[in-house]
């Protein structure tokens, strides 16, 4: 039998997400990115256990990257921190023709940063990034901030925000050298590596949120 997904190698592996055999390269490379996964899978445990070599390199150099700016912050503003992580990620998608490079992140970050720093102060001064992009970054996230700040009832630019920018600024500043990676866009994969186990993770407990409290609409036989 030939894999239904690639259409070229012999189907090997049941797929309980698909209810198919599938064959062993598109299980491993489409796994969690194409094909919804569910627990329950053996493939993806094992690999879960069992990491391939080149995946656990790439993960301790990517380890490399965070934990030096992670160790500083506090759980709150590590949380702060991968939550720009997804708002850089989205502006990325929006101008497929002027990707977001390392340099834009780190320069986004370090402009949002000082203003609040120069607020902290008494001072009502607007850094301004050089590129478009950057400039772009700094916008969607002061307004993410802002709106936190309303949601909360109090601002974060005293100590968090500029905390978990500067962090920002340094892990996008820092990753080509540590990665070995002198491409201008290292550390906006590695984000994107970073982002998304944690938005699988959200969208599953939302998932099962719904299930638990499915609303007047839906009628659970036995209930």
């Amino acid at each position: 039998m030939i894999c239904t997904l690639c259409g070229r190698r012999k189907a090997r592996r049941a797929c309980p997400a698909l209810g198919r055999d599938i064959c062993a390269v598109c299980c491993g490379t489409k796994r969690l990115v194409e094909i919804r996964c569910p627990d329950t899978c053996v493939h993806l445990a094992s690999a879960r256990q069992h990491p391939p070599a080149i995946e656990q390199r790439r993960q301790a150099r990517d380890a490399g990257v965070l934990i030096p700016v992670l160790r500083d912050l506090t759980r709150g503003q590590q949380e702060l921190l991968f939550m720009l992580f997804g708002l850089m990620l989205q502006q990325d998608l929006q101008d497929p023709l002027q990707p977001l490079r390392d340099d834009d992140v780190a320069e986004a970050a370090a402009a949002l940063a000082a203003t609040y720093e120069t607020a902290a102060r008494g001072v009502i001064y607007e850094h301004r990034p050089q590129s478009l992009p950057a400039q772009r970054v700094m916008t969607a996230v002061r307004g993410a901030l802002d709106e936190i700040a309303q949601k909360v009832g109090r601002g974060l630019s005293d100590v968090d925000a500029p905390r978990s920018l500067r962090a920002l600024e340094r892990a996008a500043r820092s990753s080509a050298a540590v990665l070995g990676d002198e491409r201008p866009t290292a550390f906006v994969e590695l984000a994107g590596r970073v982002i998304a186990p944690l938005a699988r993770a959200s969208e599953e407990d939302s998932r099962k949120a719904d299930l638990a409290d499915p609303g007047p609409g839906l009628i659970i036989p036995g209930a």
